[in-house]
Parts: structure tokens; C-alpha cells; sequence
């Protein structure tokens, strides 16, 4: 014990409580409430617990103040999980560091009726067995897990000081899980067999101490992004994809506890409920287990042979076989009128079933199997269904050419060919079956007869091959029909995780295209019998005009005298097309004038848009409130005009599954796609952030914490009480509370040069108005006047930083010799360098008392340039002026294209002919992309500019092969 002391000292320092934000000083509601958890790999390496006669020191200490002896508590607690926390002595009326704790830094706290020593090994049972008796009654705490006390403050989680975690250290590789400092233990609302923590981190392959803090994250509504830019030190950096995945494995772990304790208190009801059974289904981790366990007892089942052989009374004879051989006679169970136990051959069927039931749902039996199958070639088979080839479609049987006579490793299976299969079995026209070799069967069997049910005592040869035939039929009717659903449940789950994330991944590359700033823009909408409509709109997405022209019907030469006319008049140089129907001859028309300087002395260029979702928005009833007075048809042009201007602001209008740029997306969970999506435009808006005082009410409500209704709140607050200040007047809008400001604040946006216009303004405005009053009324515009004085512009309100380290970011303007007026300037950025190459960045954090992740996201929001944009980094739409036809391909020719959609198997890229050219995956190597373009999966994503050449033209098929040169 006489090193805790020393290592509490030397990290006892803290910011004061001033220092910390005002919600994070906040004390929670309850003091002692449950105990905290820990993983159960932690609880063996927990110092042993102090003696009594330490503990009794701690009584003969002098009467202490009751927030000295909460300190005292936290700090043991603290020391007893080997978490260091820096705590710093401050004025005299707050808490200080007590010398005493440094003595009783593993007592007990004395409320806890607690053993004071509990041996190791006990003490993990204990634990391990605290799941299934906790369905009785849970209410008395663990007397070998540490019981802590609620505690007052969420300071671990402020950003004013470091954290209190490891970060894989080499006498602790797998890191430590950061205490939850709200009082709140990681518990979940339905108790299993298996730790959720652990579970999670297999499922996902994230430190356990991660997923951890992020249980405890989620369980406190916080928002993806949120965690993903504010509390990096708690989740190791991880990205907003990573965060979805553990968040979704969250989901699927609690929902397969939530239906095992239904189907348990179901069966409990029913009377059917027994301890194996019951140590059966909270041993379930899957939905396909859960339904293996739980199938023979639901209502309405008629009941497997196992059980009806029980109801006949011959489980003793089953387990007599195993557990006493040599006093078992079949012969006596034979009763000649009754069916089932008509003859001997009738009795052994029975047994044979009982068995056959005990070997298949026993846990270590099938750990077995499925471990064993790890190791051997296990594949899956796809052939042409007998049906389909007769009745079938022939269109519809060509599509899945390819899987006719298919077979693959399930190890090595893509993603896209399981959705594929899938489909044509959906369809009837494939047949699909999973293939385990007889060697697995002929193992398993010899391992279940040999070591696993081997019985206690001499079996008689006609016992032992009753006991073969047992295990065989297990397997055969039991575990292999088992095995053959998990693997094709996981194979699919997989891929459907996988295309819905590879289409999030789409999604954000799009959203995240670079706007085209500063331009008059012209949105062509193409069509044949009903025309092109057209929209101009200014560059601050103000509609000019809308018209409709006849490129297509015999009227092209005139109607490009009133084109020219309008391009003249607005002068607009950029046309937007969509791709929709009559693309390819509006786009050959625009090209074809522009070839011959028609528009001059305009340079007019043109691009090519997705109008996926532009027809569907232009008739929802957000288009028809933004653009009352338009016809449906001509407000699909202006949206098509507007995604070039600012695709984020234009594409949050419309659904995310309606943009397209994924696969097999009405394959997939309807649920996890929407959630997925709807989760990766709340980032995509949230990282790129919004001007409060001038954002729509649609971008608004995907900030995170934000929904509809309080974007709506916001709105109306601006429209009652004019621009927005600061971002602490948000908390004066209805419905945003604490938790929710924490969430949105570090998102929201002010332009300083309006806020100070404005406030000057009515500065002089009400000093006016003051000065034409008598004296009475003169006092009471005086106050007014003082209070909009107090509601002075900020700074940091138009950075990146948290409110939460507005402290940490004055200080640091302090340390460097900064003002807050140098905000985003050169000078800046040069007073910065010479702090941070003088005593580093972890130095300078220290010194801080925070961490180099917070620090880090202070420098970026004081040296970004005002107005800074994160899709400046992204591409650009690719701007023509001439046309390629399909005819004028050729074998090797390199050309410039515009990543179209990525997926697992290749990347579709526009090169201008009209159709898309692929890039097969094979093609597509880290050596071609720079370091920049370099993501967890594909290296591509729509909207990028890449160099091809041309691999193959097949022109019947109209299909393009391509090789990736390089990424422009």
C-alpha cells in the first residue's frame, strides 16, 4: 500500500471548479444507488482489499466535514479500480485533498455492509453467478465486486483536465474502462449469462474499456457526433462508421436480451420453465440460438420427439444410460398398448430422441462443433432451381447467369454475391444449400461418443450403438440444420451491414461534395414531350427565373436565341443538367453550342447532376412551403441547380434512401438503412456546421441533439427576437435543455461581421429612442439598453470549439499572447507555431491541465480562416465543354471521369458517354491512391475525379471496363 500514495500525489492536480463548465459542476440526483461495473478480466487483478485494522484507522480520524468525507469515498473508490483521477486542492470553502486518504485508498466505504477480504477465486465466481440469480432477486449487493457510490459530478468527462483512462500501457495492453463519474453503473436492463462488454468487444474487435465508455455514452444520449469530435480520448479516436457499428451491435445484444427474458417470463407463466432450460436461454447471444433453445416450447408447437418421448416417461431411462448403464433394461418400458412404447424397437426411438435433444442443446457440444467447422472448408452452393428453369423468366434467370453452378468458401464469399443469392433464392429461381464435409461429422461423432457423453460406466454393445445412433441423429436433425442457419444468418447479416454501410459511406461522400460559391447558376430539368424546364437562380440560391424550352421537337434553333437571351441577361456562365430522361441529347445540345461560341461572349460550361429524389421532392410539402407560387415540374429544376451550389443544404430535403448510391438497397433491413443514414446526415450537417441566423429549418433539425420540433422552436425564437447573439442565448428557446444544448452547441455557426452590424445597429437604435423620452421612461430604455450590451458576440461562436473549453481556449490565447479578435488570421496561426514547437503539444496540454485531443480542437477552431468549410477538401463537380460519344471508345484510351457509385465488388466512374464505366475492385490498389484518399474500406467514394483507361467496350451490352490510374 505504499505506493498508492505516491501516485495519487503526484496526479493531484486539477482545474478549480470555476474553471469547469457550468453542466459539468452539476451534481447528480442520488448519492448511493448501485454498484459499478467491471469487466470480469479486471477482477482478478484487483489489489487485495485492506485489512480491518487499516479500516479501523480511518474511524479514529478526526470528524471531518460531510464533503471532506465524500471526497474521502470517491477517492477510495478510485484507488480500489486502479483509475487514477487528478484531483487539486482549491480555496478553503471547497474540497481539498485530504491526508488521510492517502492511508485508506482501498477501505471500504463505511456505509457498505461488505466482507473485508474475499479470496480470488470466489470472488469471480461470485460474480459470474450474480446473471442467472439476479432473475430471482437482484437487490442485495455482490460481496465480491466493490460497491460504489453514486458520485456528484461528471468531471472526468470535462475537458479541463485529462483523462482518467490508460491507453494500452504494456502492463495493461487492452487498456482500462474509464470510471463512469455521473454514479451511474454500466447495467443493462435484462441480465444474461454473458457480459455485454465483452460481447460487444468480440463482436466489433474494439477495446473492451471502449466499448464500455460507450455504453455509457449511448446510455446518456449522446449523439454520434458529438462523441466523434468531443470526447475522442474516451472512444481511442474512433471514426462515426465505427461508432454506428458498435452502436448497431448494441442494439442486437439488448434486443436478443429483451425477447430471451420475454420468452423466460413467457415460459415461466406457462409452468415449462426449468434450470437448465433456463441456464440454456440466457446463455443465447443470438436470435438464431434463442430460437434453437426456445422453438419446442412455443404455443402452439406440437412438441418435438424428444418431448413426446418424455411424456412417455422415458427420460430416466435416457439419463440412465449415461449416468448408470449397467442397471438399465429397456425391456421393462415396453408397454404393448400404448403408442411408443409398443416394442423395443419404439423405446429406443424414444430414447434415441431424448438424447439426441440433451447432446444438441448442450452449450460445450456445440462450442465444439462450431469451433471445429472454424477450421474445415465449409462452403456455400448456389444451383439453378429446377422450377425457375421451366416457369421462369428468361430475363430475370440471365441476371443470375453467374450463380447458376456456384460454390464458394463462406470465408471467402463477397458481401454483394451472399445479397445476390439471396435474392434469386427470394425469387425461386436459385436453390441455395451449405456444404459441411462428412469429416466434421465423423470427428464430432467420434468426439461426443468418446469424451463429451462417454458414460460413467461399461456399456453393453446394443447400449453403445443406441448411443451412436443418438449422436448421429443430433447431428444430422438438430445441430447441421442449426449450423446451416447461423452460417447463412451471419453471411447475411454481414453483407446487409456492409452494403448499408458502404451506402452511408456514399451518402456522405455526396453530402460532403465541395460547393460551387459565387456563381448564377442555370438548372435544366430535361425532358421530351413536356420540354426542359429551366431555373436561374442567384448565388445566394435565390430563384430569377423559371422557363420552359422545346430542345427536342424540331425547335432547337429558336428556342436557343431566348437560352442565349436569358444566359445574357442573368449573366449566368454555368449550365446544371440532370440526368434523368432526355439527358444525353440536352447535354449533346448545350455541347454543341457551346462548341460553336454560340453564348459568347459568355464561357459558358455545363455539368451533369444526379436528379435522383428531385422528382419526389418537388411534389412534398416542404417543396411547396419553400416555393409556393412554382409548378411541381419547374421546382425540380431549381433543386437540380441548387445541389451544385450546396448539395448538403439541397439533399437533406429529400429521403436518403431516394439519392441512390448504394446496392441491394431494398434488400437490406428497412430499419438499419434509415437509421444509418438518417445517423450519417446528422453528422455530415454537424461537422460541417450552420449559420443559426440564416440555416432553413430542414437543415436545422439534423443537427445533433436538434429534431423537428425544436428546429421549428429556434425558428420561430429568431423570427419573435431577431438574430441570434451568442450561442448561450439558445438555451433561452422552449425545449432546449442542458443535454441538448451540450449536444448542438459546438455545431452552430455565427458570422461575427452580421452580429456586430446588428448589435451596433440597435445599439444606436435604442440609444435613439431614449434620448426623445422623459426621465422616467429614459430609465427604463436605459436598463434595456444595458441588457443587450451583456449580450455581447463571442469570438469562439464561430469556431469548431465546445463551449465546455471556452475557459481552456482563453487560457491558451493568454499563454500564446492571442486575442480573440485574431480569430482565423495569419498572425494566429505564427503565435501558435511558437508555443507549440517550444514545449509540444502534450507539454502545452499539460500545462493546460487538458488533454492533446481537446487542445488539438482548440488550434484548429482558433487558425481555421473565418468561414472555413471542411468540403473544400472534397471535390468539385466536373465541369465540360464537348462531348465523347460511345462509338468513340477505344481500347487504352485514358480519360478523366467523376466517381458515380462505389460498391463492393468495383467502382462505377462517369466519363461522358453516357453510360458508366467500372472499375473492378482488383483494379483498385493502395499504390494508386494518395494517403489522403486512404479509408477503412473502398478507397472511392462519389464525387471524386479520377484518371482511367479503357480495359474493354462492350458495345451490345453497353459496358465499360476500366483500369484506375490515379485519383486527380
Amino acid at each position: 500500500m505504499s505506493s498508492l500514495p505516491r501516485r495519487v500525489k503526484c496526479v493531484a492536480k486539477a482545474p478549480t471548479s470555476e474553471e469547469l463548465p457550468s453542466f459539468l459542476n452539476s451534481s447528480s440526483e442520488s448519492e448511493e444507488e448501485e454498484e459499478e461495473w467491471e469487466p470480469k478480466s479486471k477482477i482478478a487483478r484487483r489489489p487485495h482489499l485492506p485489512s480491518k485494522t487499516e479500516a479501523k484507522t480511518k474511524k479514529a480520524a478526526a470528524p471531518r466535514s460531510t464533503v471532506a468525507r465524500k471526497m474521502v469515498k470517491k477517492v477510495a473508490i478510485k484507488e480500489e479500480m486502479d483509475v487514477s483521477l487528478p484531483i487539486a486542492p482549491v480555496e478553503d470553502n471547497k474540497m481539498q485533498l485530504l491526508k488521510p486518504k492517502e492511508e485508506n485508498a482501498g477501505t471500504k466505504p463505511k456505509s457498505l455492509n461488505r466482507t473485508p477480504e474475499v479470496p480470488k477465486k470466489m470472488e469471480i465466481n461470485s460474480f459470474q453467478g450474480r446473471n442467472q440469480s439476479s432473475l430471482v432477486s437482484d437487490e442485495k449487493p455482490s460481496t465480491s465486486v466493490p460497491v460504489v457510490k453514486q458520485e456528484k459530478c461528471e468531471e472526468e468527462f470535462a475537458f479541463d483536465e485529462p483523462p482518467s483512462k490508460k491507453i494500452k500501457l504494456n502492463a495493461c495492453p487492452e487498456g482500462k474502462p474509464v470510471k463512469n463519474l455521473a454514479g451511474k453503473k454500466i447495467k443493462e436492463e435484462f441480465e444474461m449469462n454473458w457480459d455485454i462488454v465483452q460481447a460487444l468487444s468480440e463482436i466489433t474487435n474494439v477495446e473492451p474499456w471502449v466499448c464500455a465508455n460507450l455504453i455509457w455514452l449511448f446510455q446518456e444520449e449522446n449523439t454520434i457526433p458529438f462523441i466523434a469530435r468531443y470526447r475522442k480520448e474516451l472512444i481511442n479516436n474512433l471514426e462515426a462508421d465505427a461508432l454506428r457499428e458498435v452502436q448497431h451491435a448494441l442494439e442486437e445484444l439488448r434486443t436478443v436480451a429483451k425477447k430471451t427474458h420475454t420468452m423466460i417470463q413467457k415460459l415461466k407463466k406457462e409452468g415449462k420453465l426449468s434450470s437448465c432450460l433456463l441456464k440454456g436461454l440466457l446463455n443465447c447471444r443470438t436470435l438464431e440460438e434463442l430460437d434453437h433453445v426456445s422453438a419446442p416450447y412455443k404455443t402452439g408447437s406440437k412438441g418435438t420427439k424428444a418431448q413426446r418421448a418424455k411424456q412417455l416417461g422415458l427420460e430416466p431411462a435416457a439419463l440412465s444410460l449415461l449416468q448408470n448403464p449397467m442397471e438399465l433394461n429397456l425391456f421393462s418400458y415396453i408397454r404393448p398398448n400404448t403408442k411408443g412404447l409398443a416394442n423395443i424397437q419404439e423405446v429406443e426411438a424414444g430414447v434415441q430422441h431424448i438424447l439426441a435433444d440433451i447432446f444438441a442443446k448442450d452449450k460445450d457440444t456445440l462450442d465444439f462443433i462450431r469451433k471445429l467447422c472454424q477450421q474445415r472448408y465449409i462452403s456455400i452452393q448456389s444451383t439453378l432451381a429446377k422450377v425457375s428453369s421451366k416457369n421462369g423468366n428468361e430475363k430475370d434467370i440471365d441476371k443470375f447467369q453467374l450463380y447458376h453452378e456456384f460454390s464458394c468458401n463462406i470465408k471467402n464469399i463477397q458481401h454483394h454475391q451472399i445479397l445476390a443469392i439471396n435474392r434469386g433464392e427470394n425469387l425461386k429461381i436459385l436453390t441455395v444449400k451449405v456444404n459441411i464435409p462428412d469429416g466434421v461429422k465423423n470427428e464430432f461423432c467420434w468426439w461426443c461418443v468418446n469424451e463429451r457423453w462417454r458414460p460413467k460406466q461399461f456399456l453393453k454393445p446394443e447400449f453403445m450403438r443406441l448411443l451412436r445412433s443418438s449422436v448421429e441423429d443430433a447431428y444430422k436433425r438438430l445441430i447441421y440444420p442449426l449450423l446451416c442457419r447461423e452460417f447463412r444468418s451471419k453471411l447475411t447479416s454481414d453483407a446487409e451491414k456492409e452494403s448499408v454501410m458502404m451506402f452511408g459511406r456514399n451518402l456522405r461522400q455526396l453530402l460532403l461534395t465541395s460547393p460551387v460559391r459565387g456563381r448564377v447558376l442555370m438548372g435544366v430539368d430535361p425532358g421530351y414531350k413536356h420540354g426542359c424546364k429551366l431555373a436561374i437562380i442567384s448565388p445566394t440560391s435565390q430563384i430569377l427565373h423559371t422557363d420552359v424550352v422545346y430542345l427536342h421537337s424540331g425547335q432547337g434553333f429558336r428556342e436557343a436565341e431566348k437560352i442565349k437571351r436569358l444566359l445574357l441577361q442573368y449573366s449566368c456562365s454555368t449550365v446544371v443538367i440532370g440526368n434523368g430522361t432526355a439527358c444525353r441529347e440536352t447535354e449533346a445540345y448545350f455541347a454543341d453550342l457551346i462548341m460553336k461560341k454560340y453564348f459568347a461572349p459568355l464561357d459558358v460550361v455545363y455539368c451533369i447532376v444526379s436528379e435522383a429524389g428531385a422528382s419526389i421532392y418537388s411534389v412534398s410539402p416542404e417543396a411547396s412551403k419553400e416555393m409556393p407560387d412554382l409548378d411541381p415540374n419547374l421546382r425540380s429544376a431549381v433543386s437540380i441547380a441548387r445541389r451544385v451550389q450546396d448539395p448538403l443544404a439541397e439533399l437533406v430535403k429529400i429521403e436518403p434512401k431516394h439519392i441512390g448510391v448504394g446496392m441491394y438497397q431494398h434488400d437490406v433491413s428497412q430499419t438499419l438503412l434509415k437509421a444509418t443514414l438518417d445517423s450519417v446526415v446528422e453528422e455530415c450537417v454537424s461537422f460541417v456546421g450552420v449559420d443559426i441566423n440564416i440555416c432553413s429549418e430542414i437543415l436545422l433539425r439534423h443537427i445533433a441533439g436538434l429534431n423537428t420540433n425544436r428546429a421549428k422552436n429556434i425558428i420561430e425564437w429568431r423570427e419573435k427576437n431577431g438574430p441570434f447573439i451568442n450561442r448561450e442565448q439558445l438555451k433561452e428557446v422552449k425545449g432546449l435543455g442542458p443535454k441538448t444544448f451540450q449536444q448542438c452547441a459546438g455545431f452552430i455557426r455565427f458570422n461575427q461581421e452580421y452580429i456586430k452590424t446588428f448589435c451596433s445597429n440597435k445599439k444606436n437604435e435604442l440609444g435613439s429612442r431614449a434620448l426623445l423620452t422623459k426621465a422616467g421612461a429614459l430609465a427604463k430604455k436605459k436598463s434595456k439598453l444595458t441588457s443587450c450590451a451583456s449580450q455581447q458576440p463571442n469570438p469562439l461562436d464561430q469556431t469548431c470549439i465546445h463551449p465546455e473549453s471556452y475557459s481552456i481556449a482563453m487560457r491558451f490565447l493568454s499563454l500564446i499572447g492571442g486575442n480573440a479578435s485574431d480569430i482565423g488570421k495569419s498572425d494566429m496561426q505564427q503565435k501558435v507555431n511558437v508555443v507549440i514547437q517550444k514545449e509540444g503539444l502534450e507539454g502545452t496540454a499539460k500545462r493546460l491541465n487538458t488533454t492533446v485531443h481537446t487542445l488539438q480542437l482548440i488550434i484548429d477552431g482558433l487558425t481555421q480562416p473565418e468561414g472555413y468549410d471542411i468540403r473544400t477538401d472534397f471535390d468539385k463537380p466536373d465541369f465540360k465543354r464537348s462531348i465523347v460519344c460511345f462509338e468513340d471508345l477505344s481500347v487504352g484510351a485514358v480519360l478523366t471521369g467523376k466517381v458515380e457509385n462505389a460498391t463492393p465488388f468495383g467502382v462505377f466512374v462517369d466519363i461522358g458517354v453516357g453510360k458508366a464505366g467500372l472499375i473492378p475492385v482488383r483494379n483498385i490498389t493502395e499504390a494508386k491512391l494518395s494517403k489522403v484518399k486512404k479509408r477503412r474500406s473502398l478507397g472511392l467514394g462519389p464525387g471524386e475525379r479520377v484518371e482511367v483507361k479503357v480495359l474493354n467496350v462492350d458495345i451490345p451490352r453497353l459496358r465499360i471496363t476500366l483500369d484506375l490510374i490515379r485519383v486527380l
